[in-house]
């Protein structure tokens, strides 16, 4: 047997109609869809990936000093060799430089070379026009605020949580 909800939307016996659910399943879509958007922008007008911008963010982020290949995969919830490949192809483009850790041959250190840099500030400008357009355009300010507010607040809990785990 199928019931209708107040908003239209049909739900038969085995589904869940807790509006949770669908709150929850409304931040997910667009999430992904800005994601979506932002790396779609990111490749036609930088010819990169989203995972190439991240891995540029985080490098620059280490202030001149060279970064430790599976740190960078750690924070980037990558496997060594998806970190491997991405740094290959960075390596390839002259975004990257790398070589081996002092003292420790087995590990690579990664840093940005100054095309990478260059590359990032292109990256940085795209993506903020990406954002106003898409994230903060739809919105209003106060709206922005609120959203953010409470998105940190969630970020935070949820930080606190996956640390009671490990």
């Amino acid at each position: 047997m199928a019931t209708v909800t107040e908003q239209g939307e049909r739900h038969t016996d085995r589904t869940v109609p807790d509006e949770l659910v669908h709150e929850f399943g409304a931040l997910l879509g667009a999430s992904s869809a800005l994601e979506r958007i932002a790396g779609r922008e990111l490749e036609r007008r930088c010819g990169i990936r989203h995972a190439v911008f991240e891995v540029l963010l985080r490098l620059a982020r280490a202030h001149e000093r060279p970064l430790a290949m599976g740190d960078l995969a750690g924070e980037l919830v990558l496997t060594s060799g998806g970190m491997t490949r991405i740094i290959d192809r960075m390596e390839e483009a002259g975004l990257v430089r790398r070589e081996p850790a002092p003292g420790d041959r087995r590990r690579q250190l990664v840093e940005l070379t100054a095309a990478g840099h260059a590359k990032l500030e292109e990256a940085l400008r795209v993506h903020a026009e990406t954002l106003r357009e898409h994230f903060a355009g739809p919105l209003s300010d106060d709206q922005r605020r609120v959203l953010v507010d409470a998105l940190r607040t969630l970020r935070t809990t949820a930080r606190k949580e996956l640390g009671a785990l490990h």
